[in-house]
This record gives C-alpha cells, structure tokens and sequence, in this order.
C-alpha cells in the first residue's frame, strides 16, 4: 500500500469526470487500499479516486467513530429516497482548512458494486448520506465549494493558491 498526493482546489484536475470501472483485478484492489491508507492518514472520513488523480468511478468512505470500517464503492451511484433536505458543515481533502453550510438529500439509496464486481445496494442517511453524496460530486467533477456563493469560492480559491506559492 502507499499513500497517494491529494489534489488541492483550483487544481483543473479536479473537474475531470471519472470514467466507469469496466475490469475488477487486482490494481483496483491495490487503488482500493491506496485511497483508503491515503484517506486514513490525511484524516479524513471519504475519498474519491479523482481527488489522487485517477479517473475512475471508485470511492472509499469511513465514517466509524473508531476509524476501522472502511467502505470500498465502485460505480457508484444513488436515488433520493426522502426529499427532505439536511444543512451540513462539509470539508473537502482537496479544499484543506474550510468548511462550509451544504445541503442535500437526507436519506439515500446507493448502488454500486465491490472491488470483485459484485453489486450491492445500502440505504443511507445522516453523515453516510452525506458523504456519499459528496464523493460522488467528486466523480462527475464538481466540488463542494461549488454549492456556495461565488464571492466565498473566490476567496477559498485565493487562500489556497497564496498557500501554494508559499509552499512552492
């Protein structure tokens, strides 16, 4: 297993829309267990494969207090099961440092499939719910930062970009 560089916001990059996993061997398995050593060491609670820059439809998720039930999806998709909305304070791995107020669906039903192919469907609500919903934007390219205001993204953009050139 080894860690994997997180992609940071404005990186372009990012906007790329994954592509549909069409061969289960063991690479996928290895990415699966990249992402998800990546996810665990960087703290977070999801990750995209976009977010490492690999545009595949793979995501890993963990959202255990102890941090040790990760969750591996491929193609991932879901349904809105209830219409009503839920306000979360969401970060991003690739939006380091800011959180800010999203809305979405509060219960979901998501379908995907396993790193060995096999399909699976799970309901999901609360910070499942949640997340899945958020990784899954990561894969069609879209970000959190785009659910707010254009005047909070900017300012977002130009605090990351200033920390990159400081860092370069």
């Amino acid at each position: 297993m080894a860690l994997q560089p997180i992609l940071e916001f404005p990186d372009p990059r990012l906007r790329t829309v994954a592509k549909p996993v069409t061969v289960f061997d063991d690479a996928l398995k290895t990415l699966a267990a990249d992402m998800i050593e990546t996810m665990y060491a960087a703290e977070g609670i999801g990750l995209a494969a976009s977010q490492i820059d690999v545009h595949r439809r793979v995501l890993v998720i963990d959202v255990s207090e102890e941090k040790d039930s990760p969750r591996v999806f491929v193609n991932p998709t879901f349904e809105v099961i209830e219409q009503e909305l839920q306000d979360y304070d969401e970060g991003c791995l690739s939006v380091p440092g800011f959180y800010e107020t999203v809305s979405r669906p509060r219960r979901v039903l998501i379908k995907a499939q396993d790193v060995d192919g096999e399909a699976f469907e799970i309901e999901a609500e609360g910070i499942l719910a949640i997340c899945i919903q958020h990784e899954i934007d990561h894969l069609d390219g879209k970000l959190f930062v785009d659910y707010i205001s254009k005047l909070k993204r900017d300012r977002i953009r130009s605090k990351l970009e200033k920390a990159h050139r400081k860092s370069a």
